[in-house]
């Protein structure tokens, strides 16, 4: 899709900072156009065509692509977060939702970004499919995060005990609900701010959602199977 920028005005000596700033602004929307990517799904959710930047966002070629399920791109919990839009879409409840998601990109790496869906419909008002575009936030390789190449698993407590601070659940809340001293349960929470490279709780859940650690959509966050030892 070719996008049609104005002109840059001319600047006086006496509005540089203006100007810069103007720029700043441009160049920032250029580069959201230009990570923003689409792709129409049939009513199945089998994508059957994309631009280049779907194909570049999500590090694969068309022929790996087209004709697979748009879950099969993004992370195991997308069905539960994002099965219920698409029905209301099919139904002509609604004519179009956006919701946040997380992505597989390149080499495996997850990433986070806003998904708009648009229904396509016939003249009978059936559905025809679907369009959808994506506005990642930023893409993360494994080359950007090593991590990747190990990926992160969790022993069945360090797991409990993650999912409760995703749940906001305080270190006497999780020492009485695990049957641990408070010194145990900072022990665990220490443990797991070394591995994923968090400095406090807060940064520990970020990191495990960005990791697709934790499922997104439900409440309260649960760690995904695979990721338990």
């Amino acid at each position: 899709m070719t996008v049609q920028h104005c002109a840059e005005p001319a600047t006086c000596t006496s509005d540089i900072s203006a100007s810069q700033s103007w720029r700043q602004r441009s160049e920032r929307l250029r580069e959201q156009q230009r990570s923003t990517c689409t792709a129409s799904l049939d009513p199945e959710l089998r994508i059957v065509a994309a631009d280049a930047n779907f194909f570049h966002t999500f590090g694969r070629a068309s022929t790996d692509t087209c004709g697979r399920n748009l879950y099969d791109l993004l992370h195991p919990s997308a069905p539960n977060l994002l099965g219920r839009h698409f029905t209301r879409l099919a139904e002509g409840r609604r004519t179009r939702f956006a919701e946040r998601i997380l992505g597989i990109g390149p080499s495996h790496g997850i990433f986070s970004g806003e998904l708009t869906g648009i229904a396509v419909q016939t003249h009978t008002d059936q559905p025809l499919g679907y369009v959808i575009t994506i506005k990642p936030d930023h893409t993360t390789s494994t080359e950007e995060d090593p991590s990747y190449h190990n990926k992160p698993t969790l022993s069945q407590i360090d797991a409990q005990i993650l999912e409760g601070i995703a749940g906001g659940a305080s270190t006497i809340q999780l020492a009485s609900r695990l049957y641990l001293s408070r010194q145990g349960v900072e022990y665990h929470v220490g443990l797991m701010l070394r591995r994923l490279k968090a400095t406090n709780r807060a940064a520990l859940v970020a990191r495990a959602h960005s990791l697709g650690i934790l499922t997104v959509g439900t409440w309260p966050p649960r760690v995904l199977p695979e990721f338990v030892k």
